[in-house]
């Protein structure tokens, strides 16, 4: 059917209902590319399930823009920068104009610089990227780009948070640093360095490597170093089967430091906590944990733990990709338009107070959002567990977030 054709062949009146029609009827589509094969498939598959459930909820409610429903499409990118922009290009071939991401810087500043030049190439057709959880500093730095927004705090914010609550634990004397040989396992570990040495000078650093990324499946000789040099306290930025696979053969080796984390609690996480009995030693900083008391948060996590946790039991992780739905949802009312550009520059200094309650910010000149942030600990007496493992998350210290804002370099070239 040749819908100009139709068109040209009603009055003007009736082509503007029909017109109209036919743009309610267009799908708001966001492409979901974050590895659903590979050793990062448990995080990418759960993310996933996060996603899907807003976009139901968002939907259930009567969708955006006078009705238009949204949809969310899943692309597996293996965890790999160079399968991301392959998946990219499938996204926008099949008429996506929002992409988000999260797992792996890597894959973050690939996305980021392919969609800056996609849109300088391509005027009127242009894509926007959400990142959930990507946090290389250098993304809303020097690499910096209008077409891009990050929902989660920069490993520099979480490093300095950590170090600062470690500044006072007077029995810290000896730190291992561990992570992923990439960018963010890069900025991690630079980041730990340069502030343990200006807020605690006194600490050694026994140890300091990178492994590589998602490859890993016996960390057995890692644990055995880290026994060896004698640390009372790992620091760590590694995430799914990295994170998991680590504290696991921690477990089995009879170890017993603190650990001081970004990503303790995704996949597989708290199960191999609990096996290494380390009560209330494992430490994360995030931006929520099931046990911050807000009520309406607390009954969506049971909700999609009820729906989506399966067998493994896994619950909610992400607070930033609801306050990314939420804010999208936003920009695309007021904008009164799916244009990215016009949902951009709706979304660039939006001020948010988020399902918990709490008042979150954009920052125009990078387009970082700005957030309380939570440093918790892994144990017993809880109200709400993780995995089925009787132990759950406990706040010890909590940062504002307008107590977490540092400078940026960003150099944003902001389009007309």
């Amino acid at each position: 059917m040749n819908f100009a054709k139709i068109m040209n062949g009603l009055p003007l009146a009736l082509a503007l209902v029909f017109s109209a029609i036919g743009v309610q009827a267009q799908n708001v589509k966001i492409a979901y590319i974050d590895p659903l094969s590979g050793g990062g498939a448990s995080v990418g598959e759960h993310g996933l399930k996060h996603l899907q459930y807003l976009v139901e909820a968002i939907n259930a409610k009567g969708g955006v823009i006078n009705g238009q429903k949204m949809e969310a499409v899943a692309y597996d990118n293996k965890g790999s920068p160079q399968e991301s922009l392959v998946q990219v290009q499938k996204a926008i071939d099949a008429g996506v104009r929002f992409i988000t991401q999260g797992n792996g810087s890597g894959a973050a500043i690939a996305i980021s610089e392919f969609i800056a030049k996609y849109n300088d190439r391509n005027p009127g057709k242009e894509v926007l990227y959400f990142n959930y959880a990507a946090v290389d500093p250098a993304l809303t730095n020097e690499k910096c780009s209008f077409w891009h927004f990050r929902w989660d705090a920069n490993s520099d914010i979480k490093m300095a948070a950590l170090t600062n609550y470690m500044t006072d634990r007077k029995e810290i004397k000896k730190v291992y640093v561990i992570g992923q040989d990439y960018s963010f396992g890069h900025a991690v570990r630079g980041a730990a360095n340069a502030m343990l040495k200006q807020k605690r000078p006194d600490i050694q650093i026994v140890g300091d490597e990178l492994h590589p990324l998602l490859k890993i499946t016996d960390f057995a000789p890692y644990i055995a170093k880290i026994k060896a040099s004698g640390a009372d306290s790992v620091i760590t930025g590694n995430w799914g089967n990295d994170m998991s696979l680590l504290l696991k053969a921690a477990a089995d080796s009879g170890l017993k430091v603190n650990w001081y984390t970004y990503y303790a609690g995704g996949s597989g996480g708290p199960t191999a906590i609990k096996q290494t009995g380390l009560d209330h030693r494992v430490f994360q900083i995030t931006e929520w944990h099931t046990n911050v008391p807000a009520p309406a948060m607390e009954a969506m996590a049971d909700a999609f733990l009820k729906k989506y946790g399966g067998e493994a039991a896994q619950g909610w992780w992400y607070l930033r990709m609801k306050n990314q739905m939420d804010m999208f949802v936003d920009a695309l009312n007021k904008a009164k338009s799916s244009d990215p550009k016009k949902v951009a520059f709706a979304l660039a200094d939006m001020k948010f107070k988020n399902i918990i309650g709490a008042d979150t910010f954009m920052r125009p000149s990078d387009h970082s959002l700005f957030q309380d942030m939570y440093i918790s600990s892994f144990g017993s007496g809880t109200k709400h567990d993780e995995e089925k493992t009787g132990w759950g998350w406990k706040t010890i210290s909590m940062i504002k977030g307008q107590d977490t804002v540092i400078p940026t370099t960003c150099k944003m070239n902001v389009p007309s």
